[in-house]
């Protein structure tokens, strides 16, 4: 079968389905591949890198579209001139980002094309599936690229410096919603020698938070964030007033805010109202990540840089696509995967297998029937179910212990078990016995009492064991004999070698995570 590669049409779209690397893997799996010429231009992939890897370049876009059993984009078809609909073959194949649930007359004239088609968007949330997860990949690049425009806006140092001519602070940035795009931002921020804090409906999300360098805002609100699939959910009236009051007085406090709250299916919730804007410092910056959703902030313009009360509110609609190199280079790996999945024979011909999960959930059109909405995963994030009403059969108590006596019925029997050893035991080996006793004391204490953020679980084992082999050497050192005394002292100085160079390590390994204020 043929992959062919249409030029984006859509304005300002700079990324390309596929590049040279991941074409050539497409071949490899059976396919041919064609490329309309220049679709990879604006991405710096040029088409004679496409022709090295054995893609035919086509000169006409219908051409190619009329020659290709399966089409590749990022944004879904035009209905405008050019009309890309009526370019696909009756009964063709389509995999683009879609967005079904906004573009009902896209996808009845798809249907009505008796066209198959996968939307990028509708990849299920699964395990298997987080190879082709294109949302998250992009995602990741428009959390990252939100920092870059916020930076470029923003009239000061995002780090924190101490000169000759003063002071400079650090900046302050506060990230709302702690997804994919939010953690990327929060990571870039931090880079960049920011102070960084962000908040998040799901309260599961605040050690993810918290492991990037970030200071974890909660909501004071008692209720469960997280819907299917692990996106966030529609919260109550009570749960949204406690949020706003939290923003409202983050926004004041802070420098830059870059919003990424997006509900599926949803338009994009309005957390940032104009007296918030109000209220921030003259030169602060807000990124909305949600403004192609209608925008977390009251004031953000689609598209747009707009300066309010003395605030910059960045509303681009093309983060991936301003870096398209990038981007491209993901959007087309996740691609792969995909079709890797639909070539299960790796022989060039595509299988859409709607008893597969991860295809059943991309596939929104089969064969010309709308498909979508998929049935729900099965393995869902959603809250398990409150237990039965039905109280269970009485069962009889047992006798229970209390820990105290449990302790001194343990104490008890180990005195009864070594008062026995000790009188069927030669005195050598109750004297070894009490030094491994003490050693394995003296190893649990040193590396339990330490604070786990310390070290590692690897590290705590070979440390709890180089503290015994520690307390050996020190008795041996004092055994009579030149040999025992100079083991003793090898084997006390490589355990200490040991200890400490683990510590050091770990040590080194915090600081690259530590931010100097």
């Amino acid at each position: 079968m043929r992959i062919g590669v249409p030029k984006e049409t859509y304005a300002g779209e700079k990324r390309v389905a596929t590049t040279p690397d991941v074409a050539a893997k497409l071949i490899k799996l059976g396919y041919t591949v064609a490329l309309e010429q220049g679709a990879g231009a604006a991405a710096d992939f040029a088409d004679d890198a496409y022709r090295a890897v054995g893609v035919e370049i086509l000169a006409e876009a219908a051409e190619l579209w009329s020659s290709s059993d399966i089409v590749l984009k990022v944004r879904g078809p035009s209905l405008d001139a050019p009309d890309e609909v009526a370019l696909l073959p009756e009964g063709g194949r389509l995999i683009s980002f879609l967005w079904p649930a906004q573009n009902p007359v896209l996808m009845e004239r798809l249907a009505e094309r008796r066209a198959t088609v996968l939307a990028m968007d509708s990849v299920p949330r699964i395990s298997r599936a987080q190879k082709a997860d294109a949302l998250s990949s992009m995602a990741n690049i428009a959390g990252y690229r939100a920092i870059i425009e916020a930076a470029q806006n923003f009239g000061r140092f995002f780090t924190g410096q101490i000169t000759a001519a003063g002071r400079v602070p650090p900046a302050k940035v506060f990230v709302i919603g702690a997804g994919v795009a939010g953690l990327a931002a929060i990571g870039a921020a931090n880079g960049l020698g920011a102070i960084v804090r962000a908040t998040d409906t799901r309260p599961e999300v605040g050690d993810q938070i918290k492991s990037l360098g970030a200071e974890f805002v909660p909501v004071e609100y008692q209720e469960e964030g997280t819907g299917v699939g692990g996106y966030a959910k529609v919260m109550s009236e009570g749960f949204q007033r406690a949020q706003l009051a939290m923003i409202a007085k983050q926004c004041a406090e802070v420098d830059v805010v870059v919003t990424t709250a997006l509900i599926p299916g949803k338009p994009a919730p309005r957390l940032i109202t104009a007296q918030m804007v109000a209220s921030m410092q003259p030169g602060s910056v807000i990124v909305d990540l949600a403004a192609e959703q209608g925008g977390n902030c009251e004031l953000t313009v689609p598209g747009q840089v707009v300066e309010r009360h003395g605030v910059r509110i960045v509303g681009y609609t093309d983060l991936p696509s301003r870096m398209a190199r990038q981007s491209s280079q993901l959007y087309a790996t996740n691609l792969l995967r995909l079709i890797e999945e639909l070539t299960p024979g790796k022989d060039g011909t595509m299988t859409v297998n709607m008893d597969d999960e991860l295809v059943r959930g991309a596939t929104v059109i089969h064969e010309g029937a709308i498909t979508w909405p998929p049935p729900p995963p099965r393995l869902s994030a959603a809250p398990a179910a409150a237990p039965s009403a039905v109280a269970p059969p009485p069962v009889a108590a047992a006798p229970v212990l209390s820990a105290g006596l449990r302790s001194l019925l343990v104490l008890a029997g180990g005195a009864l078990a070594l008062l026995w050893l000790g009188s069927v035991a030669p005195p050598a080996f109750m004297a070894h016995l009490m030094v491994f006793v003490l050693s394995c004391f003296v190893g649990y204490m040193v590396i339990w009492n330490v604070t786990p953020a310390l070290h590692t679980p690897l590290m705590s084992v070979t440390n709890a064991i180089s503290s015994i082999i520690a307390i050996g050497a020190i008795l041996q050192i004092s055994s009579p004999g030149v040999l025992l005394t100079l083991l003793g002292s090898a084997a006390l100085v490589l355990t200490t070698v040991n200890m400490v160079g683990g510590f050091w390590v770990t040590q080194r390994m915090l600081s690259m995570f530590r931010r100097s204020e």
